[in-house]
């Protein structure tokens, strides 16, 4: 006789009902470069849209009426990193998000030690 309850214990956590890599369409890799450091702000044309967009699209323009960095959506919407990269790369296409940049390409050690000092700052006081 087959036990259903040790079937059940085998068959491990129930699948997600969507995988967040299906959300990107399979795409892991963004089409411009986004730190997860930077900060993204919803544009004026990102702010009174309808939710035609994908529900995980049409949530990061509602997380980003206040700048959020690409960290703190990933926490947020509960994905990978590389899903909010490419997420966040198509809605910057589309002009509904902007990425503000936390350093300049040619920034030295002293900016790039100041940006990790203020992170640290803000981890401590959460």
């Amino acid at each position: 006789m087959v036990d259903v309850n040790d079937q059940a214990d085998r068959a491990g956590p129930p699948p997600a009902l969507a995988r967040p890599y299906s959300w990107t369409e399979g795409r892991t890799q963004p089409s411009v470069d986004i730190a997860v450091e930077a900060r993204v702000v919803t544009t004026p044309a990102g702010r009174d849209l309808p939710p035609r967009l994908t529900s995980a699209a049409w949530t990061i323009t509602q997380l980003c009426l206040q700048p959020r960095s690409v960290a703190e959506l990933g926490a947020y919407l509960a994905v990978p990193l590389g899903v909010v990269r490419v997420l966040v790369a198509d809605l910057v296409a589309e002009g509904l998000v902007h990425v503000e940049a936390t350093l300049a390409h040619d920034a030295d050690d002293a900016e790039r030690r100041e940006l990790i000092e203020r992170v640290l700052s803000g981890l401590r006081a959460k």
